[in-house]
């Protein structure tokens, strides 16, 4: 009997692996077939070129704080009705109200003090304040560098500060150069304001062929003067910086920008609550505000519209997830990420559990995969679900990331957070300029990366992190 015993024990030992491995071939096989049923979904019957169109054409650009952002909001909590869902509220919340307030100038006027007119395509920077209604009119002092800029500070009383730093060509990830590149637009002024400089002009982050200028935020430090900032294109800052290494250029320069009263604003929220484990949360979501200048079509009313779709599919194959899952449209990331923090504050007032919050905002261009900023535990269990997403072509997974609001998640809970990674090698050439329209917007693309994230979120609610 013992020795029966012991071999039915060892066989049942050597069977394990076996077992294991069958059980989660079923698995996959069965995740497959379902995804396979998502795609063939979205590709069919997916409305998110559709909503794309009435968000960009209908509405446009959403600066946080303007009537066409509030007009968005309202389309954002009809659309989420229209579809069916448990529950669609708004969360207000108090965003700031920057303007442009007019059109945005700067001439050359004069050349080794020789009178020119030449026009420079330019535009004021987000919360940056005008000039006075006589504008600038000052020499240009031209610097590669901060380090350029601290070597020349007491060259530079009574100057327009032009930074000319370049977008890094070499990176593949052109998020990177984008990260690199920021800190020009974000302190520039203050730091060029800090020696006297009377206004800055800062090379555009991209690495594109065109000239147009390329807004975003920007911040004052308080200690220096508020001076006038803005983002000039790329053929034009060539041209500025190629005469101001032989000449002396003089530039009259003329922007109207206001800081008005903080106004409200709102984040759209819609959920399915869960069957299982309604207290557990899985957030997902996009920012519905845009710039001004243009109708934030990949940034970010692809996140939007492909937060939407995921809904959209998952109501139409009729599943019902283990937990609660919340789509969000956010408020005001653009210029001071308002609309996220209230999120935040709100989950950490009601002490909700957020157990994974994922952000489709780098645009809407073929996915490549995803990036992950969750513990070595989750990361293992993502791995294993990576040949899931290669017929989709998103399953380059990398470390790090989650974007820009889900950043007071993680800060508040450390909750695990992810990001679509699309392509990004056309990205900065229309990010915060006037060509991020409709029709820069390729509709398999946009599908396809819907197609990945609702896999994505199945995968989560079926097996957790």
């Amino acid at each position: 009997m013992k020795n029966i015993f012991f071999k039915q024990v060892a066989l049942f030992i050597f069977l394990i692996p076996f077992y294991a491995t069958s059980q989660s071939s079923v698995q996959s096989s069965s995740d497959s077939l379902f995804i396979k049923q998502i795609s063939d979904d979205i590709f069919q019957n997916g409305k998110t070129y559709e909503w794309l169109h009435q968000l960009t054409k209908g509405i446009g650009g959403r600066l946080a704080g303007s009537p066409q952002f509030a007009k968005a909001i309202d389309w954002g909590k009809k659309t989420f009705e229209s579809i069916g869902v448990d529950k669609v509220y708004l969360q207000e919340c108090m965003v700031p109200h920057w303007i442009r307030n007019g059109k945005d100038k700067a001439v050359i006027t004069a050349v080794n003090n020789k009178p020119v007119i030449t026009q420079l395509d330019v535009l004021a920077l987000g919360n940056s304040l005008g000039t006075s209604s006589k504008g600038v009119n000052a020499e240009v002092f031209a610097v590669n560098n901060f380090e350029q800029l601290e070597a020349n500070k007491e060259k530079i009383k009574g100057k327009i500060v032009f930074y000319n730093y370049h977008f890094n060509p070499t990176n593949i990830s052109t998020f990177i150069s984008y990260s690199d590149a920021g800190k020009y637009r974000w302190t520039g002024a203050s730091r060029a304001a800090k020696y006297g400089a009377l206004g800055v002009i800062v090379r555009s982050m991209s690495g594109a062929t065109d000239n147009n200028p390329h807004t975003g935020g920007m911040e004052y430090n308080d200690s220096f003067p508020k001076i006038p900032a803005v983002a000039i294109g790329l053929q034009d800052a060539d041209k500025l910086w190629n005469l101001t290494k032989s000449s002396s250029v003089k530039i009259s320069m003329a922007t109207h920008g206001k800081m008005l009263p903080d106004t409200i604003g709102a984040n759209v929220i819609a959920e399915l609550k869960g069957s299982e484990h309604p207290e557990e949360i899985i957030s997902l979501g996009g920012h519905l505000d845009s710039w001004d200048i243009n109708e934030g079509a990949h940034d970010d009313g692809a996140g939007v519209v492909q937060t939407m779709e995921v809904l959209r599919v998952l109501n139409a194959l009729g599943y019902h997830p283990k937990h609660t899952i919340r789509f969000v449209l956010f408020a005001n990331e653009e210029t001071a990420g308002r609309g996220a923090e209230k999120y935040a504050a709100v989950a950490k007032e009601k002490k909700e559990k957020i157990i994974f919050a994922f952000e489709s905002d780098a645009g809407g261009f073929t996915p490549r995969g995803f990036s992950f900023s969750v513990p070595p535990s989750s990361w293992t269990k993502l791995n294993t679900w990576k040949s899931l997403f290669e017929p989709y072509g998103g399953s380059t997974f990398t470390v790090g990331g989650g974007g820009a609001d889900n950043e007071p998640l993680q800060e508040a809970f450390k909750t695990p957070v992810a990001e679509l990674s699309p392509d990004s090698q056309r990205y900065f050439d229309i990010h915060h300029a006037r060509s991020d329209v409709f029709e820069n917007v390729n509709k398999r693309e946009l599908l396809l990366g819907a197609v990945n994230i609702t896999a994505l979120i199945y995968l989560i609610d079926k097996y957790g992190l």
